[in-house]
């Protein structure tokens, strides 16, 4: 019943939309953006701060007038940083986290934009991406983790700052193709051509990029940073295909696939791989 409702409210804010498209198309395609990219789950406050995050140092930066949100577990000069991904926020790292402290590494979480304790409204990976470079530039971490969004946030963020310091980096679940990602969200509220255009064309006004040219396999080919490529054969919220794309672009990567684990890829065995990878393997 819950999965109907949910279904039903969706495609009524989609007629909603495309109705009013025929009378304000612009505003329309202002309230279709917002709905894409501005998360409604992941916010928390210091009075309701997850348990694992009260163990860390917390700073809060600031960016183009917004805040920032870090939290660190300190350790010694080698500096793993984190990116979470998608309504989620810095906590989501909590079972990975006793594998990274093996290693005596200082680690950094961050919340993304609009995400935890960072402040703003609206996320997007250019912004995320200038985040992590913010953070990069204060901490100095030789190496970088991203889930999901966060992942892609973090292949932008390589393939356009080009941190020499870093020297690996690690994504999972990462989707590769915006263009997939609009056209899900296209079809969940079952949107018309005036707001898919309206879209297209907004981010083109805003962003300078296309839809279509907005790639992680293409952000991917331009790192030359040693890689991990992570992804789940029953991911069902981002493709197996995406991950592989990812992998196939990056020249100086390596290529897990995983089975079972689904989009949130919790399990001990990966992360004591990922472990390796960094701290072990040359």
């Amino acid at each position: 019943m819950k999965n109907i409702a949910i279904y039903l409210i969706n495609k009524s804010i989609g007629l909603y939309i495309n109705l009013y498209s025929y009378v304000n198309p612009i505003r329309a395609t202002q309230i279709a953006y917002s709905l894409f990219s501005e998360p409604m789950n992941g916010k928390f406050t210091k009075e309701n701060l997850p348990l694992i995050l009260q163990e860390t140092l917390t700073e809060s930066l600031e960016f183009d007038g917004q805040s920032l949100q870090t939290y660190t577990w300190k350790g010694n000069n080698n500096v793993v940083l984190l990116a979470h991904g998608w309504e989620s926020n810095a906590s989501r790292w909590a079972k990975l986290l006793p594998y990274l402290k093996k290693s005596g590494s200082t680690i950094i979480a961050i919340d993304a934009p609009a995400h935890g304790m960072s402040g703003g409204k609206e996320f997007t990976v250019l912004k995320y991406a200038a985040f992590i470079d913010v953070v990069a530039k204060k901490f100095k971490p030789q190496f970088l983790i991203g889930h999901s969004i966060g992942g892609q946030a973090c292949l932008y963020y390589q393939s356009v700052y080009q941190n020499i310091d870093l020297q690996k980096i690690v994504v999972l679940g990462t989707p590769s193709d915006l263009e997939i990602i609009f056209n899900n969200y296209r079809n969940t509220f079952s949107l018309n051509s005036k707001i898919v255009n309206g879209f297209k064309e907004y981010c083109l006004k805003n962003f300078n990029f296309e839809v279509a040219q907005f790639s992680g396999n293409l952000f991917a080919s331009k790192i030359k940073t040693k890689g991990m490529v992570v992804h789940d054969l029953n991911d069902e919220i981002v493709l197996f295909e995406e991950g592989q794309k990812i992998s196939s672009a990056w020249k100086d990567s390596v290529f897990v696939e995983t089975k079972g684990l689904g989009h949130s890829m919790h399990d001990d065995a990966l992360y004591q791989k990922v472990s390796q990878f960094l701290f072990e393997a040359k």
